[in-house]
């Protein structure tokens, strides 16, 4: 079985980390910014969840 290059391995890191933060930035950015005014907020309840180990 052939071995990746030490490049290939850093370009596959590049790529992963890339996503990582692509798709953390869009989960943000869909979840806490909302353009909804600043009157409306307060009727809006998040679901919290009480974890019992």
């Amino acid at each position: 079985m052939p071995q990746m290059a030490p490049i290939n391995w850093l370009i596959l890191f590049m790529i992963f980390s890339i996503t990582l933060v692509i798709f953390n930035i869009l989960n943000y950015f869909c979840f806490f910014y909302s353009p909804i005014k600043a009157s409306q907020t307060s009727n809006i309840k998040f679901n919290k969840l009480n974890w019992k180990w």
